[in-house]
Order: C-alpha cells, then sequence, then structure tokens
C-alpha cells in the first residue's frame, strides 16, 4: 500500500476549522436558505449588492484559528447558491470582485492564512442552483466546474487541498471525476482532494484519487483499506449549532465539553476534526463561536503534541472505560486520553486531592512510569494478570479539562 506523505501531513493537523460564508449569511437563515425559503434568482442575487465584509474579516478569522490549535481552514470558496468568493476571470460575474466589497476575498483568506502559518483549503460544491446548466447541459457544466476550481489551483499558490460537496445531489450521473482530479493533480499535485458522502455514506470509500473519507456529523470507524492501492486518512465535520451558515436565530448550540469530546474521539481512528463557523456577514464571529474555538485552544495548548502526532495501536487497550483509548507515540511512549473527572463532595476544598478513579488497561507491556501531563504528577501503578492499573488521578475544584491525557513509559520505551 502506498503511503503518501502529504496525507499522512494532513492527519497530523488533527484540527482544522470548517467556514462557511458567502451571500446566505447576510440573511442569516444558514447555507441552505435560498433552496428551503424558494427565494426567486433574481431576490437571491440581490444580495450581493450588499455583500461587504470587513477589511480584516479573513486575518481575524485565522487567528482564531490559529489559537485554537487549527492546523487548516477550509473556506467556502463556492457553496451551494453559486456565488464565488474568487476572482471567476469571466465565466461569469457572479463572484466577490463584482460585489459591493469588489475584492478577491479567497486571495485575502489565503494571504492572511500564509501570514499566520496556517494551511488554506477550499470548499467547492458539485452542485449549483445559480448556473443553468447544470440543470439543462450537464456535460458544458461539467466544463465549467473544472475551470472554475482551475482557477482555484492556479491563482492562490500551493494550497492544502479541495474539499467538495453535493455528488450526491446527482448520484447517477458520470461526473466525469477523472478529468477534475486530474486537473487538480497537474496543478496541485500534494494537495489533498476530498469529496462528502453526506450523512447516508459516512466512512464510504470512492474515487481511487480520493485522499480522505468523510464522517458528516458522525463518529469516524476504522475504514477497511484491505483492497484500496493507497493509505487514505479520515476526517469528522462538525457544527456548534443545527446549520453551517450563519443562523441568527440558530441557538441550538451543543456543549463545548461535547465539542470538545468529539474532537478527541476522532483521533482514536486518527482522524481529523473539522469544526464548523458560520460567519456574520461583515466576515466576524459571533462570541459563543470565538468562545469555543478558546476553549479548544486551551486544550490544545496542554495536549496538542499528543492529540496531533500519536497513533492508534492495538498494544494497549483500556478494558474498563467506555471512550477512554490509548494511542502510540513516535519516541515509543504512549498517552492515555481519559474522559470524565470525579468531583468532590466539598467545593471549598481547593487543594489537589487523589481521586477515586482507576483505569485498567490490557496490555502484554510493562509500565514503569505514568504522568498526567497537565499537573505533572506521577501517578501510581500497579500490574495484574493481561494489564495494568493507574491509580490517583490528580483533582482540583475549578479545574476540568473534559479529556485529560496521560503519558505511560514501558520497559521498553524506558530503555
Amino acid at each position: 500500500m502506498i503511503v503518501k506523505q502529504y496525507i499522512k501531513e494532513f492527519e497530523s493537523f488533527g484540527l482544522g476549522m470548517f467556514v462557511h460564508f458567502g451571500l446566505y449569511s447576510l440573511i442569516g437563515h444558514g447555507e441552505w436558505v435560498k433552496f428551503l425559503e424558494r427565494i426567486p434568482d433574481a431576490d437571491y442575487d440581490r444580495l450581493a449588492e450588499e455583500f461587504d465584509p470587513g477589511k480584516d474579516w479573513a486575518a481575524e478569522l485565522v487567528k482564531c484559528a490559529k489559537d485554537a490549535g487549527c492546523g487548516y481552514i477550509t473556506l467556502t470558496a463556492r457553496h451551494h447558491d453559486g456565488f464565488s468568493l474568487y476572482d471567476t476571470k469571466g465565466l461569469n460575474t457572479y463572484d466577490a470582485p463584482h460585489s459591493r466589497c469588489g475584492r478577491d476575498l479567497v486571495k485575502e483568506f489565503t494571504d492572511a492564512c500564509r501570514e499566520q502559518g496556517i494551511v488554506p483549503f477550499f470548499y467547492h460544491t458539485l452542485l449549483d442552483w445559480h448556473e443553468k446548466t447544470y440543470r439543462e447541459d450537464f456535460p458544458e457544466y461539467l466544463k465549467y466546474l473544472r475551470a472554475s476550481v482551475e482557477l482555484l489551483c492556479r491563482n492562490y499558490g500551493k494550497i492544502g487541498g479541495i474539499w467538495f460537496d453535493g455528488m450526491w445531489d446527482k448520484p447517477a450521473a458520470d461526473w466525469q471525476e477523472d478529468a477534475l482530479y486530474g486537473m487538480i493533480r497537474k496543478y496541485q499535485p500534494d494537495a489533498m482532494i476530498i469529496n462528502n458522502t453526506g450523512l447516508d455514506a459516512r466512512g464510504a470509500l470512492g474515487h481511487p484519487e480520493l485522499d480522505s473519507v468523510t464522517f458528516e456529523r458522525g463518529n469516524p470507524q476504522p475504514i477497511n483499506l484491505e483492497n484500496s492501492p493507497k493509505y487514505i486518512a479520515s476526517e469528522m465535520c462538525e457544527v456548534m449549532n443545527d446549520c453551517w451558515g450563519f443562523g441568527a436565530d440558530d441557538l441550538n448550540y451543543k456543549a463545548p465539553a461535547r465539542i470538545i469530546e468529539e474532537m478527541v474521539l476522532c483521533r482514536r481512528t486518527r482522524a481529523n476534526f473539522l469544526l464548523n463557523t458560520g460567519p456574520k456577514p461583515d466576515g466576524s464571529l459571533r462570541t459563543v463561536d470565538r468562545g469555543v474555538f478558546e476553549l479548544t485552544g486551551i486544550w490544545m495548548r496542554k495536549f496538542g503534541e499528543y492529540f496531533r502526532h500519536a497513533e492508534p495501536t492495538a498494544e494497549m487497550k483500556v478494558t474498563d472505560r467506555e471512550k477512554d483509548f490509548a494511542l502510540k507515540r513516535k519516541n515509543g511512549k504512549y498517552c492515555l486520553f481519559q474522559f470524565g473527572l470525579p468531583t468532590v463532595a466539598d467545593p471549598n476544598v481547593s487543594e489537589r486531592v487523589s481521586a477515586d478513579l482507576d483505569v485498567k488497561i490490557e496490555s502484554e507491556l510493562k509500565p514503569v512510569k505514568a504522568t498526567a501531563v497537565d499537573t505533572g504528577d506521577e501517578l501510581r501503578i500497579t500490574e495484574e494478570a493481561g494489564g495494568f492499573t493507574v491509580h490517583g488521578i490528580p483533582f482540583a475544584f475549578g479545574r476540568n479539562l473534559v479529556v485529560r491525557v496521560i503519558e505511560i513509559e514501558t520497559e521498553t520505551a524506558a530503555d
């Protein structure tokens, strides 16, 4: 099986930011508003006369992602409404340079990414509610689609990848994938090519040129690569509330603790976690969105090295807790991701106490040291038949990281 370096580099990001931004942001009813509310083309198209993101929208967005611990950002260069955030160079005038802002927003985005050390990815729709050839002359539409994607591949320097979505709208059609992916490889040989399989086919393999499977709003599962000619990554994309684009009245936000749990659980199968935000019309983020990314940043600053740079392993398995799992680091040490902290009865207790929480691990490896990464405390280990137990997880009132990391050294690693 071929293992390509750029795919492994993609996996090492661990966490990415997904950004749904476009004309639909002005309405504030999510990215599907044109379709779901049956807005006539003429009425919807007039939104371009109002679309004018702030000058610093990209820099502020990228800074938020970087502070959160994200390695990459996937921006909706064009969503299903057909409006492009990039200069379509005469393919049509339905783009950001012809809107009120008069600017190439994808260029602003990629420039900000490079200035701050974040890898830019582009989301690009496959279906199109605006382009008439999508309904009336599909082969001609595919030429338009390839010409559009070619602009993204040629005009913005080296990119991390392109994230397609919408093939599920015409499942029986010939999308001429060879031509589309071949064109991308011509200009961006090391770009990840991802094609979202949607809610009904999470984790499904596809065309041989695809580099990652997708798990939309669903915990990734191990994928069977037995008959695959190359190693393939996986990625889960998730929303904070109900819709991907800005929803002014969408208050159904997931708890940050749940989001952190989902993020960490992705790493059981080495999957990336792509956490979405829908910017407001001016390109800024809601306070709550920024807050969630701020919390992931706190977690990543404590545990990011273990989160990004460790691999699933069969050598060490947690046997008594549903979510806990172990990964193996390149230095030969292991890291245990432990979900859920015990509580103390008296909230006035401020000193650290030994929590009554033991972790039983099935392994033939001989442990010699266990350390709580966030506090530096060395933990007690007792060996038993078929494995060992880690005891005495330190706890203090006012601290709850949702998921903690314990580094475990074995006799082999210690030597």
